[in-house]
């Protein structure tokens, strides 16, 4: 990506005593970046020190380097889905219930934030950030769905975790192709959601359908 040669004007200097001003403008303009370029991959230092308007070396006084910082932004990220997974299962009265809510949160949360689920799944960002890699996260966002759907369908020995992974694919395969591609007469979300879950739990639609609150108000792309 060519950078600009166009300088930003210069940002004022925070007063005393107020040095996380610069950090959370620094974390708030590297999530936004990183959520809305083509290639969030390639951001580079100097293009976020001229988005906060500030120089290059400034951004070591609060992170050692660019990729510590975009590691913090995803680590939001995933915390935020994580949470929103979390809250959507908190009443669940049983394992469908809870499986049921998790699955739908999460598809949910991917869809209202594209960029953002952009950029924690998709390739190019540090290898340490993943779910699978990131102490507590692979457990909120992984763990609980696996045990869930070993008591809603039980895989057999050793098969749980596979069993889980393969529900992972194909929800982020939804997420994905939702996003990226609007342009096609998708049923209802929700609908999407129930007909993955029966594929992999052999409940029946109703069933699933009645564990899986409502979005209010409905997102159905079925007539663009």
């Amino acid at each position: 990506m060519t950078e600009s040669t166009t300088s930003s004007p210069q940002r004022q200097r925070n007063p005393r005593g107020q040095g996380t001003v610069l950090r959370d403008q620094l974390v708030e303009a590297a999530a936004r970046l990183l959520a809305t370029m083509d290639r969030p991959e390639t951001l580079t230092l100097r293009r976020l020190a001229r988005e906060v308007g500030v120089a290059p070396a400034s951004i070591y006084s609060h992170f050692p380097d660019l990729d510590s910082l975009v590691t913090h932004v995803l680590q939001l990220r995933f915390a935020e889905l994580a949470s929103a997974m979390r809250r959507a299962a908190e009443d669940a009265p049983d394992a469908l219930h809870d499986l049921v809510a998790r699955c739908g949160a999460y598809v949910r949360w991917g869809v209202q934030h594209p960029g953002e689920y952009r950029t924690i799944v998709g390739g190019g960002m540090p290898a340490a950030v993943a779910p699978l890699s990131m102490t507590g996260v692979g457990e909120e966002l992984l763990g609980t769905v696996s045990k869930s759907l070993a008591a809603v369908a039980p895989a057999g020995p050793g098969r749980e975790w596979f069993a889980a992974i393969m529900l992972w694919t194909a929800l982020h395969g939804v997420v994905s192709l939702y996003n990226e591609h609007g342009a096609i007469h998708w049923p209802p979300l929700d609908d999407l959601i129930i007909d993955v879950l029966h594929l992999h739990t052999g409940r029946s639609a109703a069933e699933l359908g009645v564990a899986l609150e409502p979005i209010d108000p409905p997102r159905d792309r079925g007539s663009v």
